[in-house]
């Protein structure tokens, strides 16, 4: 049973004993008494029966959705801001109450909330620089033991592209990333639903993610993580990510180009595979020698094309005549585009 159907059978029985109570108080003069219980009791059924999931389990359930999206940080400098404010309208409440009422009654329960209020906005607003006050204080801890604890207490948000690109594994087997890959149930979702897609090439590809993912969380070298959390009022997977990563003040770690743009409009930082991928190629200046198989035509006549090992593209001119063979070439311009690395060479014939 769901908690709403239990909060309305007990609405149910507690607003009909209201309704008995009221109706035999105002049939107590009367002979229609059981009568007026009666119908007070139907009708308090009634009500209880419609508001009580408004006014106990939903309200519950909101406020834990909100929670659920609020860091633990943020709920500690709230709790601490709370405290602080309560203390000084405590301290001026003494004061306050002894000017002439109708104020000396009143002012004391303003300055509650208003203090509250304050305290919860300035220590929120501020805790990141409260907490490294309290970071730096703490005494037996050297920069190198807060460096990782930093890199460690850190989550990285996986989008369902990068865990079906598969490289991932690879590069947090290295360890070269630092925290915890902390992956959404609504990523895990969408994952699955491409898994199970009726397009072959579709279903392959979700598959493939779902062994790469096993993968991440049998391998031990980076903490993986699967959380419920989510994001209220937003549908589209890439949105809610941007969002809770702002949220968590987390990266998101993806190989697509459209997600990686519109988090850093919004201020979010992002690890991008494909940026690693080109970053790590090998450095090839103009004049140095090169093996290459030149595998097919290019789109200039007499242009022949070859592939590193790396995936990068090596355009050789005259090259077409040495179609199929592995030739030496001489580079001579190297091009960096948006797609990646380009090497344009010639044969030394």
């Amino acid at each position: 049973m769901s908690a709403d159907f239990i909060a309305r059978l007990v609405g149910m029985v507690v607003f009909a004993g209201l309704g008995i109570y009221w109706g035999i108080n105002l049939g107590a003069s009367g002979d229609n008494q059981a009568l007026y219980a009666v119908l007070f009791a139907l009708v308090g059924a009634l009500v209880g029966l419609v508001i009580t999931p408004y006014i106990s389990t939903r309200p519950v359930r909101a406020i834990r959705n909100i929670l659920s999206r609020v860091s633990s940080q943020t709920l500690v400098a709230g709790f601490f801001g709370l405290l602080s404010g309560l203390i000084v309208a405590a301290l001026l409440a003494f004061p306050i109450s002894a000017l002439p009422g109708p104020f000396g009654d009143i002012l004391p329960f303003i300055g509650v909330i208003l203090f509250s209020y304050l305290g919860i906005t300035v220590f929120i607003m501020r805790k990141d620089d409260i907490f490294s006050v309290f970071r730096m204080t703490l005494p037996g801890r050297s920069s190198e033991t807060k460096s990782e604890e930093e890199n460690s207490g850190r989550s990285i948000l996986l989008d369902t592209s990068v865990i079906i690109d598969g490289r991932i594994a690879d590069i947090a087997r290295t360890g070269f990333i630092f925290g915890t890959f902390l992956i959404p149930r609504f990523v895990l979702n969408e994952l699955q639903y491409i898994a199970d897609s009726a397009d072959s090439m579709r279903r392959q590809r979700g598959r493939r993610g779902m062994e790469v993912l096993s993968q991440l969380q049998k391998d031990a070298t980076v903490p993986v993580q699967i959380s419920d959390i989510d994001v209220e009022g937003v549908r589209e997977v890439d949105e809610k990510l941007v969002v809770l990563a702002r949220q968590m003040k987390s990266p998101i770690l993806t190989n697509d180009y459209n997600l990686n743009r519109v988090a850093e409009l919004q201020g979010v930082p992002v690890l991008n595979v494909n940026e690693l991928a080109n970053a790590v190629k090998s450095v090839l200046l103009p004049g140095e020698p090169l093996l290459v198989d030149i595998i097919q035509e290019g789109k200039e006549s007499g242009q022949g094309v070859g592939y590193l090992d790396d995936g990068t593209m090596v355009v050789v001119e005259d090259g077409r005549e040495h179609l199929n063979e592995q030739v030496t070439v001489m580079v001579t311009k190297v091009l960096q585009t948006a797609a990646g690395r380009m090497i344009f060479a010639r044969t030394n014939g």
